[in-house]
């Protein structure tokens, strides 16, 4: 992967090796429920194309053709999917859940994930994977925002510019606890601002130009496109591959007044589920994701970057990735402070933001 020096990935508990004897005893499916040619995902936004394009697009139908198992897709924010999921633990729908930090995290920590190591995870960055082989990261992404280049040619450079009046219903962010990327901002805010608090007292003030809540993301990059936006929050991946299609998208990264642009690791990352009811297709699904002519296409097809360290596409998108990140500062997120104070995190921005 064409990858700066200055990009390190998100701090997580270094994976250690499983053997694929114990994954196949960890408690799954029924043989007979795992004939069934068929596996059902529950997946954070950003992977499927808007046009039939996207990585799952081409990864689901390679899937298919070679296997003969049909992908059944579910798709919503990464929080609604990990809710989902823990509704349904007495009675489970789903096979493979794929979703973005925390909730991966909290999906670990909650019991709704099996240790499984897909072919090819030692080729995964320790940071990218966790330690009891619960999940691991399938595709690399960055947190970022977007804005309209029409009405907007040159980004915003600070998060203060944009409590400026022009922004007035023309500023929206999804929600932070449902949203994986709308709790990055929380997280980028706290990061940017120097802690909860001072993030806390930003967020209050931006809400004056907020357009209001937002379940998924994925639908604010249309939005910025048509001009009924000027700036809202993204990823990096989605946003690339939206902009195919939507000329208007530009992508960019907030600094504080007087700092550097920022952004951090916020991958997609994969994980069997417990009790899946189709667990040998999962896990067949999981080997081919991170399989390498997958993982090629990530770029390629998806806009994003590989999370195997031995694929280094050099297709153009690859490239145009690359320049994008130059000069962002990339952070490394506590994950496990994040994971443990989840909840309180959320609270506190409901409470200061009246949402």
């Amino acid at each position: 992967m064409l990858t700066p020096s200055t990009i390190v990935k998100p701090l997580a508990a270094v994976a250690g090796a499983l053997a694929l004897a114990a994954a196949l005893t960890a408690c799954g499916g029924s043989s007979a429920a795992s004939d069934e040619k068929t596996v059902t995902v529950y997946s954070a936004d950003g992977l499927k194309g808007e046009a039939g394009d996207g990585w799952y697009d081409k990864v689901f139908a390679d899937f298919e053709k070679e296997t003969g198992i049909k992908v059944e897709y579910v798709e919503g924010g990464s929080g609604e999917m990990v809710q989902r999921a823990l509704r349904e633990k007495s009675n489970t729908q789903a096979d493979v859940i794929v979703t973005l930090p925390p909730f991966i995290q909290q999906a670990g920590s909650k019991g709704l994930l099996q240790a499984y190591t897909p072919k090819g995870a030692d080729q995964v960055a320790g940071g990218d994977k966790a330690s009891d082989g619960t999940w691991t990261s399938v595709v690399n992404n960055y947190f970022g925002f977007v804005h309209n280049k029409k009405e907007l040619p040159a980004a915003p450079r600070t998060w203060e510019e944009l409590l400026d009046a022009r922004y007035k219903n023309r500023l929206q962010y999804s929600t932070p606890g449902v949203a994986g990327d709308g709790t990055a901002v929380l997280i980028k805010a706290m990061h940017d601002f120097g802690g909860r608090e001072p993030a806390l007292a930003y967020l209050k003030k931006l809400q004056a130009n907020n357009v209001g809540p937002s379940s998924s993301t994925s639908k604010l990059a249309p939005k910025t496109d048509k001009g009924e936006l000027l700036v809202a929050n993204g990823d990096v991946q989605m946003n690339f591959a939206q902009s195919k299609s939507m000329p208007n998208l530009g992508i960019w990264f907030p600094a504080r007044e007087g700092g550097k642009p920022t952004t951090f690791a916020l991958p997609y990352a994969a994980g069997l589920v417990n009790k899946a009811p189709h667990a040998d297709n999962g896990r067949r699904l999981l080997d081919f994701m991170l399989a390498e002519k997958a993982q090629r296409e990530v770029s390629a097809v998806g806009g994003g970057f590989p999370s195997r360290k031995d694929v280094k596409p050099t297709d153009a998108n690859a490239i145009r990735l690359a320049r994008l990140m130059e000069g962002v500062e990339v952070f490394e997120p506590d994950w496990a402070d994040i994971d443990e104070n989840l909840s309180a995190y959320v609270d506190a921005w409901k409470s200061a933001t009246g949402s």
